[in-house]
């Protein structure tokens, strides 16, 4: 049975460095996922304080989907330690820094719409890693919802119908994503979850420049 899990991953109000780790962070999930089998779709604010900078994202919502979604969410449900010398200020005593990853709310029942016809679909032949298992045909699709310019990718899937219904599917959640982040933002529950952020008790830890767990 496909499972689906929302985790809002948080910077808290910590300085650019926590902003770095959560970029670390997004990067290490989508590797995992991908590894596992599991689709991830990475949703950054458009705009206001949750889009950070340079550096990283304040932060994001991740949503994952497949057999084992549950799992993958508890196992970086938490906050996570990064044990780094500052890249931004190499001089600064502190090398702890934090990240929290809080389950959200089940999507809602009335997911948010796309319609066909506000949607440019292209096709592309797949890149990356793969093997014997990789698309050899334009079968990966990008599609492009118009009224909002957001952009998602579907290369899973054998055929461009399938890949379409997938990127239709991926563009609901990553507008939902968008909408739940903008209400949230700056409301008592965020700062709350912001709040819950623990430095004494990571769930995983990660080490130097190269973002290696320990």
């Amino acid at each position: 049975m496909t499972q689906s899990i929302r985790l809002l991953v948080s910077s808290g109000n910590g300085p650019a460095e926590c902003r770095i780790a959560v970029r670390h962070v997004l990067e290490r999930m989508r590797g995992e996922a991908g590894k596992a089998g599991l689709s991830i779709l990475v949703t950054i604010p458009e705009t206001g304080a949750g889009r950070g900078d340079k550096h990283g994202p304040a932060s994001a919502i991740a949503t994952i989907r497949g057999a084992d979604a549950e799992r993958f969410g508890r196992s970086w449900s938490g906050t996570v330690q990064w044990i780094a010398t500052s890249p931004v200020r190499p001089k600064h005593r502190r090398r702890n820094w934090f990240v929290g990853i809080f389950p959200m709310p089940a999507q809602s029942a009335r997911k948010v719409e796309v319609r066909r016809t506000d949607v440019r679909f292209e096709a592309f032949r797949a890149g990356g890693p793969g093997g014997q298992h990789q698309n050899k045909t334009d079968s990966a699709i990008r599609a492009t919802h118009i009224p909002t310019g957001l952009s998602v990718v579907s290369r899973s899937q054998r055929s461009q119908h399938r890949n379409k219904d997938m990127a239709l599917t991926r563009l609901s959640d990553k507008l939902e994503a968008l909408e739940t982040l903008a209400q949230s933002s700056g409301r008592a529950s965020e700062n709350r979850l912001h709040g819950q952020l623990e430095r004494g008790n990571p769930v995983r830890c990660f080490k130097g420049e190269a973002f290696q767990e320990v």
